[in-house]
């Protein structure tokens, strides 16, 4: 008698099963993470967060505010002259929503200061990360002002694809979503009860009038998330053309990554001892 072979399922690389999230679980445990980093380990009772109208300054907002309790939720809008009032409106909602404190703080007289005076023909780019730099000033210094602790809003895509202001938009000493793509954000994001205005919008960098990251990436967050996915489990190109990802999807998210590393890292030190901090040196325990 002859076994009938066994048939494996052919891999559809339209589905994305394996990014799912408990997500009742994930917001307890990343609760509990904040408070013991803030808290527990450094002892510090009110944090601070930029709300930008966006899903990932929301989710964060709200986990701050299930963490610490509203009263000790500083966020602060801080748009430049060319933001959207949408984008103005949504930071409204959550904080409506949640019962924090805010502030508005506008940085357009920061921002113009240096660009009317010395770069008056400054790129969308270039403005974008004196954009981003100048928020993280006025971050920082309204922690000190409040005694709070500055909360990073960046995730696992944006980290991966260097989309993100090096030393501004990834200075905040503590993350609860940088392990997290943003398919996942968006999961939790329906967990925490962020308003679907807020969850179902394109994400944007808010610089340009029609921007979203998706046209800048050159690929959905769904279709880059998938292929992000294996590429740090350890799946080379030729792997996952072979599994059915479009070869020029595959070769431009190896070439995003590839070219960021750079950022993901703290600054290069030049080793002259063997006590050169973060690369010899290096402490169990460092707070």
């Amino acid at each position: 008698m002859t076994l009938p072979v066994q048939k494996t399922a052919r891999f559809d690389s339209e589905q994305d099963d394996y990014l799912q999230i408990n997500a009742p679980i994930l917001a307890d445990w990343l609760v509990r993470f904040l408070r013991e980093e803030v808290l527990e380990r450094r002892g510090i009772k009110n944090v601070v967060l930029g709300l930008s109208g966006g899903v990932d300054s929301a989710v964060v907002a709200y986990l701050c505010a299930r963490a610490f309790g509203p009263e000790h939720v500083y966020a602060f809008r801080m748009p430049y002259k060319i933001s959207s009032q949408e984008s103005i409106d949504h930071a409204n909602l959550v904080v409506d929503d949640l019962g924090i404190n805010v502030r508005t703080i506008e940085i357009t007289a920061m921002v113009d200061g240096y660009i009317s005076n010395f770069e008056p023909e400054i790129s969308a780019s270039r403005l974008g990360n004196v954009c981003a730099r100048c928020r993280m000033i006025t971050i920082f210094d309204q922690s000190a002002k409040v005694g709070g602790l500055p909360i990073g809003t960046g995730n696992k895509s944006e980290r991966l694809f260097g989309y993100f202001t090096w030393h501004a938009d990834d200075s905040p000493p503590i993350n609860p979503l940088g392990d997290l793509f943003k398919t996942q954000v968006w999961q939790l994001a329906e967990e925490l009860g962020v308003p679907p205005e807020i969850i179902h919008k394109p994400a944007t960098a808010d610089l340009i009038k029609g921007q979203t990251d998706e046209i800048d990436f050159g690929i959905t967050y769904r279709k880059a998330d998938r292929l992000l996915h294996f590429m740090t489990q350890g799946y080379n190109q030729e792997k996952l053309i072979e599994m059915g990802f479009a070869p020029e999807e595959v070769a431009l998210v190896f070439k995003r990554v590839d070219g960021t590393h750079w950022k993901r890292r703290l600054p290069t030190v030049a080793m002259l001892s063997s006590t050169a901090i973060g690369e010899y040196y290096l402490r169990p325990v460092d707070y």
